[in-house]
């Protein structure tokens, strides 16, 4: 069988992608929440997990730098060592170079360039002064490293009874109660032992079967479990790799030293858990949290944790099974009380095994549920359904001129078909959008702390989808925003104070759907937009006259023009003038706006509306002289007939009543001159953007049809109040009417009239 290396490297870098970020949202929990053990656990868990999929492929320069971030990570698993500011950030530099070294592995670069080793024997020397002991055997290579394994950590050495004694990286650290007060025990008298091998183990020349062995000489196995949750099918098994896991409850008379030493030839080849006889409870609560399986059935997890011998776990079955024969189905009791009742188990070990049983049932259930599929495989369906919407809008059409019913019924089922199939390869192409914002905890975090404001960033409206192109191309210019709002809109403590404000600044990424648009918005409550400085700049430069008056939306959208800028002076984050215009620039290429609103002292808000898709949408078309045009179907409202009264005034105004609404409008024959003659009868069609709505005169009404968008390339780019272009099933080209365009002209030119 062939085995595509290069498929299976870009298959780890997205997943380490993921993985990468899932350890950067964890880090940035842990510094305000220090003591959440769950995030500590997904933490260790993306490192460890990054760590096995790199040693798979043979990526030792990631496997090994993994392992040496896992080791500190497991002393914090423990509580040996507590999380403090200091080690975030380390870990958070951690996290970047892993991600260099993923690229690098991911490229098969021959040699780690000079800057990066460099960088990492200072990340090591770091991790090593954050925690020696946990870290000096790991860091050390050659004989050197395997030497200093050979000695448990001095910060395990606690006494046999109750003891957890650490395996490798891994291990299950038993909490000391407030003095005075008994912690529950479990009720076994026999050391438990968790063993999961590497695949190379037995490449590595140790039989698993050598270490059984040894095992009963120390005493009696009196319980041996083989865990095969990691088999893979008959095709896909390597005879030379080991995928078994093994539970072992083993009764002896040995020191701790003396089992932990049993295990010394294979620490780097498995991972290993022991819990010495009568351990607490937290100890198996531990040990059945950070089990690597997804097992399903409660018993089964007790069973594994150790906590539940087989005969124990078989009456509580039979128990179970006669009291549903006796009393009804109604009234079975569950596992887990039964055992409790009896004494097998205590509830805390209960409630651990059910809360691990809840997530591994949540993540089968979504593991089935989801496929990775490569992108460009996605854009070609959605390019192929496109040239099927165009040709079943051909056959309809022909079906109506020839007029036989059956070719029209078929052509009707046909296009519902197509419908269909259009809206499920749309989906497809959905993706929220709180992924992209939750990239910018980061972001907000490393530049306050750089120039010393104290910000926090709230996220609402991250489940908001859009398609995935638009998600891709909308990252830079929201990076953009956010640098600005952070050297020029926030404040330093020291002013904040002064103002009345709290010392912590914030910074609210937003999004929602609005008339068939994303609205994303950008806001912080810090000084907002100085009016007149912006005026000020904008005279000196030439871009207005002295004493002109604008209004506030022109002002503020000054700050889009190319090399505008008002800053006092040049920071690493803004003040070259740079950025701004490049957001603008950006987001119209996506056929979006961008528009200011600010308050002095109270803050800004940047916001954006892009479309939904940049493939294929929902149009309504109408005809205006022999030209047609497609208009977004979401953001029509309604369509009236121009009235006589309006027809005669409209060389006079440019409004008309709208059931005593005033509703300004455009004639589209003027805006694309139009030369042929008008018809008797005209028609509004009510358009509606960012909560403005204005009316569009056109010569008649065509109705809905999909539109599958095509660009009019760079010759037609800054054609006016155009954005693309439609074929239709005729064969013709129809115009897509650029409508947030046309908006603001009517605006421009309401605010230019006079009062």
């Amino acid at each position: 069988m062939d085995i595509d290396v290069s498929q299976i490297r870009q298959t780890f870098v997205a997943e380490s992608a993921e993985l990468l970020q899932e350890l950067e949202n964890s880090l940035l929990i842990l510094e305000g929440s220090p003591e959440d053990t769950d995030t500590i656990h997904s933490l260790f868990r993306a490192v460890h997990t990054i760590k096995g999929s790199a040693g798979v492929l043979g990526m030792e320069a990631v496997e090994k730098f993994a392992h040496a971030v896992e080791s500190l990570l497991s002393k914090v698993r423990e509580s040996s060592l507590h999380i403090t500011k200091d080690i975030v950030a380390l870990l958070l530099e951690c996290r970047d170079h892993m991600a260099v070294l993923v690229d690098l592995s991911a490229a098969a670069s021959a040699s780690m360039p000079e800057d990066v080793a460099g960088q990492e024997m200072i990340l090591i020397d770091r991790l090593r002064s954050m925690s020696p002991q946990a870290l000096s055997g790991d860091l050390m290579g050659g004989e050197h490293g395997r030497a200093a394994q050979k000695h448990v950590p001095a910060g395990l050495e606690r006494g046999e009874e109750g003891a957890a004694v650490k395996g490798t990286v891994e291990g299950c650290h038993t909490p000391q109660p407030p003095e005075g007060q008994s912690v529950p025990e479990t009720r076994t008298d026999a050391w438990h032992i968790s063993l999961r091998f590497s695949r190379e183990i037995l490449k590595n020349g140790m039989d698993p079967i050598t270490l059984i062995n040894y095992l009963h000489r120390l005493g009696a196995v009196v319980n041996l479990t083989s865990i095969f949750d990691s088999m893979p099918g008959a095709a896909d098994m390597d005879p030379e790799c080991c995928y078994l896991g093994l539970e072992i409850d083993l009764k002896t008379d040995a020191g701790k030293k003396k089992i932990d030493d049993a295990f010394e030839f294979i620490r780097n080849d498995a991972t290993v858990h022991i819990l010495a006889p009568h351990s607490r409870v937290e100890s198996f609560k531990e040990l059945i949290k950070s089990l690597p399986e997804d097992p399903v059935l409660l018993g089964e997890i007790l069973l594994r944790g150790g906590t539940l011998t087989s005969s124990e776990l078989k009456d509580a079955l039979r128990t179970q099974d006669v009291e549903a024969r006796s009393e009804g189905a109604a009234s079975k009791r569950f596992i887990g009380e039964i055992l409790v009742s009896e004494g097998a188990v205590y509830p805390e070990v209960v409630d651990a095994a059910l809360e691990k049983q809840k997530k591994n049932q949540m993540f089968k259930s979504r593991e089935i549920s989801t496929l990775r599929i490569d992108a460009s495989k996605l854009d070609t369906l959605v390019t192929l359904v496109g040239e099927l919407v165009i040709s079943s809008a051909s056959i309809d059409q022909h079906s109506n001129r020839i007029q036989d019913p059956w070719l029209k019924e078929s052509a009707s089922l046909m296009l519902r078909l197509v419908e269909e199939v259009r809206e499920s390869s749309m989906r497809l192409r959905m993706v929220p959008i709180g992924e992209t914002f939750s990239r910018f905890n980061r972001v907000v975090r490393d530049l306050g702390m750089e120039s010393g404001k104290d910000i926090r960033i709230v996220i609402s409206g991250g489940d908001t989808e859009l398609d995935k192109t638009v998600v891709e191309k909308i990252n830079d210019p929201l990076m953009h925003i956010v640098r600005n709002a952070i050297d020029h809109g926030i404040e330093t403590p020291a002013v904040r104070r002064e103002s009345g404000k709290p010392e912590k600044a914030t910074i609210r990424l937003d999004a929602y759907h609005d008339a068939g648009c994303i609205v994303i918005e950008v806001s912080d409550d810090g000084r907002g937009l100085d009016r007149d400085k912006i005026m000020q700049k904008a005279v000196s430069i030439g871009m207005a006259s002295p004493g002109q008056l604008l209004p506030d939306n022109e002002i503020y959208g000054l700050i889009f023009k190319p090399g505008f800028s008002t800053a006092d002076e040049v920071t690493k984050l803004s003040g070259r003038g740079v950025g701004m215009d490049v957001v603008k620039r950006n987001v119209e290429a996506l056929r979006g706006t961008v528009e200011v609103k600010s308050k002095e002292g109270a803050g800004a808000a940047v916001v954006i509306r892009l479309p939904l898709t940049l493939a294929i949408i929902d149009g309504f078309m109408v005809g205006l002289d022999n030209s047609l045009y497609v208009m977004p179907l979401d953001m029509v409202v309604e369509c009236v007939e121009l009235g006589e009264a309006d027809r005669h005034a409209s060389s006079r105004r440019n409004y008309v009543n709208l059931r005593g609404e005033i509703l300004p409008y455009l004639r589209l024959r003027e805006i694309f001159d139009a030369h042929g003659d008008a018809p008797r009868y005209e028609h509004v069609v009510v358009v509606k953007y960012a909560g403005q709505k204005i009316g569009l005169v056109v010569d008649e009404l065509l109705g809905e049809v999909q539109t599958v968008i095509k660009s009019l390339g760079r010759i037609y780019r800054d054609l006016q109040g155009i954005s693309g272009a439609t074929i239709l099933g005729s064969g013709q080209v129809a115009l897509i009417l650029d409508v947030p365009r046309l908006v603001q002209a009517v605006q421009r030119e309401a605010a230019a009239s006079p009062a």
